[in-house]
């Protein structure tokens, strides 16, 4: 069966990750942060990278070793 992709704004990023709006702007303007899709004027992030994303900056404890 094939997968949908889900696409979210940066208002639901910025809920999901905790992270500014202002953050998420200056990244984009720098070539930085969680990949983006731009349409005319509309951004939006695919789920699955928000979620790699947020997945590639988790810190190992020791208890979860």
């Amino acid at each position: 069966m094939e997968q949908i992709q889900k696409y979210i704004n940066e208002h639901q990023v910025a809920e999901i990750t905790g992270r500014a709006l202002s953050t998420l702007r200056n990244e984009r303007s720098r070539g930085l942060g969680i990949p983006y899709i731009k349409v005319g004027r509309s951004v939006r992030y695919d789920l699955t990278d928000v979620i790699s994303f947020m997945d590639a900056h988790k810190v190992m404890t020791q208890s979860t070793r």
